[in-house]
């Protein structure tokens, strides 16, 4: 297998759009009582009385996002004096050690699949895609709905980037078929349609065409993938 990665993979939790997810939000607000994943940090999306916080799940969010926060800490000295680490590994050595610990110690919660997530995309990052793949499918067998679904969707775009387009078409096409609050419709259809782009471009553009008139991050995309269609 090739060394990917996480940075190569646009479904990464710390990649996410914040205007996609608030977009998708607006649209399935009867739907949200649980995390949304925005821009590197997990935040509850708490929408009326939908979603009751026990003590408990406060402590294991708390961890979680504490977790979450050290991949936003500067590398290098911070020019606001704020907190910083001396090198990407120092930093990233302090998050594996945090979600590891979510992992273990609230493991089968939303919490503890959420920091099994992370674990994977920061091995990933490290070079050992063989071990983040396992970790990627384990939490998508295992992760519940919503967690399992972004899972699914890195897996895919993992095994893309390996070469391994078919397995990767075979994934995409079920979460089209069965979006989540995490993994629109329209977000796994661009990724589908960017797989299958070299070897069926008709339907690549069939797909993508539609989405290029939709609301403005789901356009945007669409059409991006749409140019690198044509480039081909």
């Amino acid at each position: 297998m090739a060394k990917i990665s996480r940075k190569d993979l646009k479904t990464d939790l710390f990649a996410m759009e914040v205007e996609h997810t608030v977009g998708y939000v607006a649209h399935h607000k009867g739907q949200i009582a649980r995390y949304a994943a925005i821009g590197g940090t997990v935040v509850v999306a708490a929408l009326g009385g939908y979603l009751y916080m026990s003590g408990q799940r406060t402590a294991r969010m708390q961890a979680l996002g504490e977790a979450a926060q050290v991949l936003e800490t500067p590398v290098g000295a911070d020019q606001s004096g704020g907190p910083s680490f001396a090198t990407k590994d120092a930093r990233d050595k302090e998050a594996l050690k945090l979600f590891t610990n979510v992992a273990s110690k609230h493991a089968g919660s939303t919490e503890g699949i959420a920091a099994r997530y992370y674990l994977a995309m920061l091995t990933l990052d490290q070079g050992r895609t063989a071990e983040a793949e396992k970790m990627l499918k384990e939490v998508a067998d295992s992760g519940g709905k919503e967690y399992a679904s972004i899972a699914q969707l890195s897996l895919a775009e993992l095994q893309a980037n390996a070469g391994r387009a078919a397995d990767a078409e075979k994934i995409l096409r079920s979460l089209v078929d069965h979006p989540t609050i995490l993994v629109s419709k329209e977000q796994a259809t661009i990724s589908l349609a960017r797989v299958v782009a070299k070897s069926k471009p008709d339907e690549a553009r069939k797909l993508l065409e539609p989405l290029a008139k939709e609301r403005s991050v789901i356009s945007r995309n669409a059409i991006t993938a749409l140019g690198e269609l044509s480039a081909k």
